[in-house]
C-alpha cells in the first residue's frame, strides 16, 4: 500500500517472521525495514504449517496497522517505529468507546437465533476469538468463531458461511478427527491460507485445499488443519 509518498510492503519470503519494508515512491529507495513479529517454530511439527504471514496493511493517523493471518493486529508508530499489539483485530473509530468484544454482525445474527442460540454460546478463551477466511472455497468470506456447548461446557468452533450464513459446528459436542468433540485442549489457532501452497509449502505436507483451512494446535504438542473437502470439513493431523 502507498501513503503520502511512501510504499509499505510486507514480503512473504520468510515464514518465521513478519516484517515491513518502507520505500520512497519517487526515488525507489528503501527507507527502513522492521520486524513486527517472530514465529516460534516447534521442531517436532511440520515447519511450513507454523508459518504466519502478514495479510493486511492500512494507515490510521500516524500508525501503520498490520494484521497477521491469525488475526492479530499490530500498530506501528510511524514516527518512533514503536510496535504495540491490539487484543482485537481492529481499532474503533476515535469517537467510539471500545466494547469488551467486537462481534461481527454475521456472528450476532447466527448466535442470537434458532437452535444455535439455544445450544451454544460464544467463547472468549483465546484471542482472537474469531477468524475470517474463505473456508468452503466459494469466493465468499466466512467467519470461524469459538463457541461452547451450553449443556456440556464442551468447546469448539462454529463456521458461519458468508454466502448463506449456514453454521457448521466442529467440536463443542460434535467430534471431528483426532480433535474429538471437545476442543478444550486447543490454545492457539489461525487461518492457513489456500495461497500459501503457492508460496512454497511442500505439496506432500498439506492436502489439496479448495479454500482456506483452520490451523488448530496445542503449544509444544500437536497441530492439525481443518479444511473443506467439497462435502464436509475434515481433519488433517500435523504432529503427535
Amino acid at each position: 500500500m502507498t501513503h503520502e509518498g511512501i510504499r509499505y510492503v510486507a514480503p512473504n519470503d520468510d515464514g518465521r517472521r513478519g516484517y515491513i519494508a518502507a520505500w520512497d515512491v519517487q526515488t525507489n529507495k528503501k527507507l527502513w525495514k522492521l520486524t513486527v513479529f517472530v514465529n516460534r517454530i516447534d521442531p517436532k511439527l511440520e515447519e511450513d504449517v507454523q508459518w504466519v504471514f502478514i495479510n493486511n496493511l492500512s494507515v490510521l493517523g500516524n500508525a501503520l496497522m498490520v494484521t497477521s493471518e491469525r488475526g492479530a493486529t499490530y500498530h506501528i508508530d510511524l514516527r518512533t517505529k514503536a510496535i504495540t499489539q491490539s487484543d482485537l483485530g481492529s481499532l474503533p473509530a476515535p469517537h467510539v468507546t471500545k466494547q469488551p468484544h467486537d462481534i461481527p454482525d454475521a456472528i450476532q445474527r447466527a448466535i442470537s437465533s434458532g437452535s444455535l442460540a439455544k445450544n451454544y454460546e460464544l467463547s472468549f478463551r483465546i484471542e482472537p476469538f474469531y477468524l475470517r477466511g474463505d473456508f468452503d472455497g466459494n469466493g465468499k468470506s466466512d467467519i470461524a468463531v469459538l463457541v461452547k456447548q451450553r449443556s456440556t461446557g464442551k468447546l469448539g468452533i462454529a463456521i458461519v458461511h458468508g454466502a448463506t450464513e449456514k453454521v457448521t459446528i466442529l467440536g463443542a459436542g460434535n467430534g471431528i478427527g483426532n480433535g474429538g468433540d471437545d476442543f478444550a485442549w486447543m490454545d492457539t489457532w489461525g487461518v492457513y491460507s489456500k495461497s500459501r501452497v503457492n508460496r512454497g509449502a511442500s505439496e506432500t505436507s498439506v492436502p489439496h485445499l479448495r479454500g482456506d483451512a483452520l490451523l488448530v494446535s496445542k503449544s509444544e504438542a500437536a497441530s492439525a488443519l481443518i479444511y473443506w473437502n467439497g462435502k464436509r470439513y475434515v481433519w488433517f493431523q500435523q504432529g503427535d
